[in-house]
């Protein structure tokens, strides 16, 4: 317990050393920012002569941006690198049903840089209003028509400002004679609708596809089951994120963001509503029997009320054991009117009626049990039954609870590969959103999954490197804080030398055993004469053994205690603080 405590102040004597090092320093620093104006030039000076002298944190690797290149057969890329929207179509249609003032598809798109790009040269598509319409879309290379390969579709969102209402999804135009992108509307036909979208607290990401009935040529949306993965980060941490979606011709589907899969499915089994019809329906013409008794229990026809069944015997009654307590006043109303009130000088009694003071407590119930007429309080009756009802049986007559019969279903079919889609020609986002600059870059459609991957790789991988890069790890954040401050490496060395120190001393200060001629060297007693001894000794060892282990683990708590509070010091310090720039 000595070293214990000797310890403990050996580290508070450091970490108040440590402290006084650094309230001068603060204070010095704090002289620094007032006179930051007036030694700027000095100290700009100052720190280029003394880079040569002090060791700084190895520069971040730069990360040099190239346009990506498809590394195989693709349907359509997009990486507008160009600078320019010539190989899209801006909609000049109005959407039906609205006001003519919103009914527009008038919403601004632009080719620009991100805002806190780490990747100078990296164009894409922002939309860049709030609150309109918005539509744009381009031809594929050629149409895409599903038979034996995979449809892989992928691009990069990046909600700039967050989003509040709104969405990022992409269209696949379906391929008719009617399609023209001049016109393109929120009615314009499309095969498939993948992307995220998100209003209020409800963020989704769509996979939706349009099925064509065999008998019937209609089409009807069916919807993938939602993901169990969380999205909310998606939406709001402002980051560029990888969306890929992910169709094979045994109708199995995956839905990854950033290469990860957040949600896979079967087209036959996972889509709402189904793609196949039940093969039986309920009979709309059948009817429910009259005599169809579908109660399981029934009053018993032969139950009697017994003959002291009162019923009508009050559930409370007055407690005729209840005294009125002492100082009640019976006299004295609850509340009396206010005398201070008086009457509004506007006050008309013969529109309003007569004037009356509002009324408040009574004051002189405040210091009373009570006040006016008392009345016994009510507890319940013990006598009290209710209403007499006779006791539930088993239905002898029950027949369950009816349903009409099934009958085939006249509009059944049976689609076995819905990966067999309406062909589509074009891809088009016509999005509505309440939040501006949506970022949209390095669409790719293709059917394979590494020409997919090479082009992530060349497109968002540099985003996530360059994002990477900018940010320094913990150990350089260290370093930094440490150059500036050198007092900070004692703090280190306790946080990492100590505890080794403590582990080795506490596992190597064993006690010696004294040897057999040591016994005839004096009169100690000889081992087999103390067994009751070694026993007590043993005891005792485990019991200091176990105050040892308490020392240690308090020890390494002082000192990571210790640690942080420096480090949140550290992170308060004007230093820290970067100057205001005129």
């Amino acid at each position: 317990m000595e070293l214990k405590w000797l310890l403990c102040a050996t580290l508070l004597a450091l970490g108040i050393l440590a402290v006084q090092a650094h309230d001068m320093d603060e204070d010095n620093d704090a002289d620094d920012v007032v006179d930051i104006e007036d030694d700027l030039d000095d100290g700009i000076e100052e720190v280029e002569e003394s880079k040569s002298e002090t060791s700084s944190p190895p520069p971040a690797p730069k990360v040099t941006y190239r346009p990506p290149v498809p590394t195989g057969e693709v349907y359509f890329v997009e990486s507008f690198d160009k600078g320019t929207l010539d190989e899209w179509i801006l909609s000049r249609a109005k959407k039906d049903d609205t006001d003519d003032e919103i009914a527009k598809y008038d919403g601004k798109w632009e080719v620009q840089d991100m805002k806190e790009t780490k990747l100078p040269g990296d164009k894409g598509l922002v939309m860049v209003t709030r609150a309109k319409h918005h539509a744009i879309s381009s031809k594929l290379s050629k149409p895409f028509v599903f038979d034996t390969k995979p449809l892989i579709i992928q691009y990069e969102v990046n909600f700039q400002n967050g989003i509040e209402c709104g969405g990022a999804y992409v269209k696949l135009l379906s391929k008719t004679p009617e399609l023209n992108l001049d016109q393109f509307h929120d009615k314009t036909p499309y095969t498939i609708m993948f992307g995220p979208d998100k209003c209020g607290e409800d963020y989704k990401l769509h996979f939706i596809f349009r099925h064509k009935n065999p008998k019937t040529g209609k089409y009807e949306e069916k919807h993938a089951k939602r993901p169990d993965a969380d999205l909310k980060t998606y939406f709001t941490d402002k980051k560029t994120h990888l969306y890929t979606l992910v169709l094979n011709p045994d109708n199995s589907f995956e839905i990854l963001v950033d290469q990860t899969v957040v949600n896979s499915g079967n087209l036959l089994n996972d889509m709402s509503p189904p793609v196949n019809p039940p093969r039986e329906i309920e009979d709309p013409n059948d009817q429910k029997p009259e005599d169809w008794d579908e109660r399981p229990k029934i009053p018993d026809p032969d139950a009697v009320k017994p003959d002291d069944w009162d019923e009508d015997a009050p559930a409370k009654i007055a407690d005729e054991n209840a005294v009125k307590p002492e100082g009640w006043l019976d006299d004295e109303p609850e509340y009396v009117a206010d005398p201070d009130a008086e009457k509004p000088e506007d006050w008309d009694e013969d529109m309003d009626g007569e004037w009356e003071a509002p009324q408040i407590a009574n004051p002189k119930c405040e210091t009373a049990p009570g006040c006016g007429t008392w009345q016994r309080p009510m507890i319940d009756n013990p006598n009290y039954k209710g209403k007499w009802k006779p006791p539930m049986i088993d239905n002898v007559n029950y027949q369950g609870i009816w349903k009409p019969r099934k009958i085939p279903n006249p509009d059944f079919f049976e689609d076995l590969e819905p990966f067999k889609m309406t062909p589509f020609s074009a891809v088009g986002l016509e999005l509505w959103s309440m939040t501006s600059d949506i970022f949209f870059d390095n669409f790719i459609i293709c059917t394979e999954r590494a020409v997919a991957d090479d082009w992530a790789s060349d497109g968002w991988g540099l985003k996530k490197a360059a994002d990477g890069a900018a940010e320094p790890g913990v150990v350089g954040q260290m370093m930094a804080a440490a150059e500036e401050r050198p007092w900070l490496w004692v703090v280190y060395i306790l946080t990492v030398a100590l505890p080794v120190f403590l582990v080795v001393l506490f596992c190597c200060s064993g006690k010696k055993q004294p040897s057999a001629a040591e016994y005839k060297k004096t009169d100690a007693p000889q081992p087999d004469v103390m067994d009751d001894e070694k026993e007590e000794e043993k005891d005792k060892g485990e019991k200091e053994e176990e105050e040892e282990e308490e020392d240690v683990s308090f020890l390494l708590m002082f000192t990571k205690i210790t640690f942080f509070q420096e480090e949140e010091t550290v992170n308060r310090s004007p230093r820290n603080r970067k100057p205001r720039k005129d």
